[in-house]
Parts: C-alpha cells; sequence; structure tokens
C-alpha cells in the first residue's frame, strides 16, 4: 500500500472492529490523521499516514465490546421468499419459517464494505449458522437480494453475478452518489432484518 499506509492484522472479526471504532474515534478526536480508516475480515488498514502515527497506535489498545449501543441502527424491511431460502433452513436443521424468525432475531453489524459500491459484511450470526456459498456464481443476481454467505449475510445494491444463498429481498436503495454518505450501510451501523 505504500510508505504511507499501516495495515494492522487481527485476530478475529470483534478484534477489527474494535481496531475500526478506535481509530474512527480517534481521528475524529484529532489523535492522528488518515486520509482512510478502512476494516476488513480481519485487518484494519490505515492509509495516508505518517509512518511515526505506528509507534502511537502501538500503545493504544481498543475496547473489544462488540457491537456499541450507541451506534446507528438501519432496520432493512425484507420479504423473505429467496430461492435458497428452503435450502438454509435444511442446512440448519429447521424449517423456513423458523430461519426467517432467527434472520430477523438477530442484530447484525456491518464489519467492511466490498465487492461492490454499497455491499456492506453483516456480521453477527451465530458461527455454528455459517452456510456455503454455491459451487458455482449466478450469472445475475437482482440488486436487492438479502443473502447469506459463510458467517456473514449481505444485500446486493446493485445486479451482479454472486454466489451467496437469496433467502430474500429489499427495496431499500443501499447505495445512492446523490445521498452523503452514497452507501445507506457503513462500518460499525447496527443493522436489522424486518419483515416486510
Amino acid at each position: 500500500m505504500g510508505a504511507r499506509a499501516l495495515l494492522i492484522e487481527c485476530d478475529d472479526g470483534d478484534e477489527a472492529e474494535a481496531w475500526r471504532a478506535e481509530l474512527w474515534q480517534r481521528r475524529s478526536d484529532g489523535a492522528f490523521e488518515a486520509a482512510e480508516v478502512v476494516p476488513g475480515a480481519r485487518t484494519v488498514l490505515l492509509d495516508g499516514v505518517d509512518p511515526a502515527v505506528a509507534g502511537l497506535i502501538g500503545s493504544w489498545t481498543p475496547a473489544r465490546s462488540g457491537a456499541r449501543n450507541d451506534a446507528r441502527l438501519v432496520e432493512i424491511p425484507t420479504t423473505f421468499d429467496g430461492e435458497d431460502l428452503s435450502a438454509v433452513a435444511e442446512h440448519w436443521g429447521i424449517s423456513p419459517d423458523q430461519a426467517v424468525q432467527r434472520l430477523t432475531g438477530t442484530e447484525l453489524t456491518v464489519a467492511f464494505c466490498g465487492f461492490a459500491p454499497g455491499f456492506a459484511y453483516l456480521r453477527g450470526l451465530d458461527p455454528a449458522w455459517a452456510v456455503p456459498r454455491l459451487s458455482a456464481p449466478r450469472p445475475r443476481v437482482p440488486a436487492g437480494s438479502v443473502a447469506l454467505a459463510g458467517e456473514y449475510a449481505g444485500i446486493y445494491p446493485s445486479a451482479s453475478p454472486g454466489g451467496w444463498r437469496l433467502v430474500g429481498r429489499t427495496t431499500e436503495t443501499l447505495f445512492d452518489v446523490r445521498r452523503q454518505p452514497p452507501a445507506l450501510l457503513t462500518p460499525g451501523t447496527r443493522v436489522r432484518l424486518v419483515g416486510a
């Protein structure tokens, strides 16, 4: 990434979220300057930083408190009629209705964004609920598709190829260049899927 970048490698998603929250807060408070603080699954990238900031950041210990209760909550109205809902329920050993209850009863948090503008990787599902991706991706997944893959949930902001398991859909606009910020779901945001 260059001489003005720093990559923090984390043990898990909880630690990455703790670092993201800590760094965003400290940057906002003026403790250091960075062009970007970008979380990943198990990393946090700082870009546009003075190399000396590495020593300063190395002395910090972020609190691993999970999702912050004061973080913004976005409710996503969801119609649970995805073509893979029955297969996901079968994988979980429950009925499709119970799978919907499980999904609507779980608060998710945006861990990081990627794949496509506005695509948020949502964590918070029990690791035992991880579902495999499709063996071959679909050539086109409709915009607004609510899907699962591995330990993550996600919502396709635009039509694209994809190998995630489709469990539902929403009419919510996830990415709009005229909005500030353009992405509805940004790292740290709490998310709840709500039956439409």
